[in-house]
Order: structure tokens, then sequence, then C-alpha cells
């Protein structure tokens, strides 16, 4: 009976994770860049169940033998094993803002293979984003919404002096006559890539580094002014998913509570002394 109330427990845990996850797409449904998240259900590992007894060997020894029987499988539970972003292009709209860009991925050589922003997060370390919803500082400087500069590709901050600039589909942004080719990164293996919260990816430990997307004439990228790459969240598909999510909770739950009843019948009836 324990088992049944833990793999209940199990299977409610798992979906209120799901439907974290699903609610967080759904909040972020109207983010620039934003890539969805997907989580993954994975079962426990399963216990096989063996009947082990002897059986009688007729004779004037009496031997006894070990017997097992196989009864079967039992599987004691579901888990959410991981959130992995889709990294899938999002629709493209146009802003008509200058420091807006959308970076659009037109054919990469490696099936998981995306290009990335490169910016510096508060700590001046090196991050990837996909959200070209870009502003300019008090300082000049071409920066995110949060206040993180955009890098250039040695990895310097952009100095712009105002609005007044322009992007080449190159990844040129050109100030006064100069160029400044933006720092874009191609990643061969985006599930390499780590979610760091404000749309920033960092990437795991003794990974592929990212490379510089102009060292392969493979990757045809263009990067559009005046646009921004929607979120690739759907918002009836997770609404739908949040409703099945909600309902395979409620199940597990009537379950969970059908135990109860039954362990509390079993305290107060039948440990009953008479």
């Amino acid at each position: 009976m324990l088992r049944g109330f833990y793999t209940a427990a199990s299977g409610m845990m798992a979906n209120q994770r799901m439907q974290e996850t699903l609610s967080n797409n759904m909040s972020n449904a109207y983010t620039p860049g934003y890539k969805a998240d997907q989580g993954t259900m994975r079962a426990f590992p399963k216990l096989l169940i063996e009947q082990m007894g002897t059986k009688s060997i007729p004779g004037s020894q009496g031997l006894n033998l070990p017997v097992q029987n196989e009864v079967g499988s039992l599987n004691t539970g579901v888990y959410l094993q991981e959130a992995v972003p889709a990294f899938t292009q999002g629709d493209i709209k146009e802003t008509g803002i200058s420091t807006d860009l959308a970076l659009v991925q037109r054919s990469v050589p490696d099936a998981d293979g995306f290009v990335f922003f490169n910016v510096q997060n508060e700590t001046g370390e090196q991050r990837y984003t996909r959200n070209g919803n870009f502003t300019v500082d008090g300082d000049g400087f071409l920066t995110t919404n949060q206040g993180y500069y955009v890098l250039d590709q040695d990895g310097a901050p952009i100095q712009t002096g105002g609005m007044e600039f322009e992007v080449s589909a190159g990844g040129d942004l050109s100030v006064d006559g100069q160029a400044i080719p933006l720092g874009l990164s191609y990643s061969s293996n985006v599930q390499d890539m780590i979610k760091e919260g404000s749309g920033l990816y960092r990437l795991e430990e003794e990974a592929n580094a990212p490379v510089d997307i102009r060292t392969n004439p493979d990757i045809n990228f263009e990067i559009q002014q005046g646009f921004l790459e929607n979120s690739n969240v759907d918002p009836a598909r997770t609404m739908t998913e949040m409703m099945n999510t909600y309902r395979s909770f409620e199940m597990n739950q009537r379950v969970l509570k059908a135990y109860d009843q039954s362990m509390q019948k079993a305290v107060t009836e039948i440990g009953r002394l008479r």
C-alpha cells in the first residue's frame, strides 16, 4: 500500500514541475527571442518481482531444490528529468526601431546548430542571447534591455554614440562610416547551452565553445534591423498541455486520496481491538 502511495505522490510532483515549466513558457510568450522549454518525463527504475521457494524431490534423501518464478515488473513512479529548450526560429515582426535586431538563421551545417548574439553579463563574462531587443545607454553603448553590453567581434562593448547607426545583413554595424562587426557566435550542438535567465545562455562545462559565425562559410544567416524575433511559444498548444497536465495531477491526487482513506480504514477499523 505504501508503495502505491509514493507512486501517486511522485506523479503529482512530476506534474507540478511540468505545470511550472509550461507556466513559464506562457509568461514568456511575447518575450523576443525566447525559446520554449520542453519537459521530459522519465520513469524510475522498474522492480522485478520473483517468487522464491523450494520444491521437494521425492526420494529417500528428501531433497529440496530452490525455485524462482518470475512474477513481473513493478513501476515505482515518474519524475521530470529535465526541461530542454526548443531551439527553433521564431516569427519575425517589424518594429521600425533602429536598435531592434533580428537574427535570422537560414541554414547551418549541423542539425543542432544555432546562432547567437554575444553579450557581456554583470560580472564581465561572455554570454549568448537570441533577444535582439537592444537599446543605447546614457554612455552611448549598445546594450540589452537589462543593461548588458552587446559585444563586437573582438569581445568589446560597441560604442554607437546614439540611435543613428545602420546594421548590414552580414552583421556589420556602421557608425560615422566606420564598420564594426557584431559579435555573433555559432554553436554546433545547441543542447550544450544552458539557460541563465534574462534571455542569456551560457556554455556547459567541458563543451565545445561556440565559434565566430564568420569563420564558417556554410553558415547562412541575416541580420534584419528594425525587426525582432518573436518567442517560439505556441500559446494555444501550451494552454492545452497545461490543461492535460492539470488533469493528470488531479488523477494522481484522487489515487493518493484513495490510498489515504484505505490506510485510515486499516488503522481505525481493521486494527481495532475487540
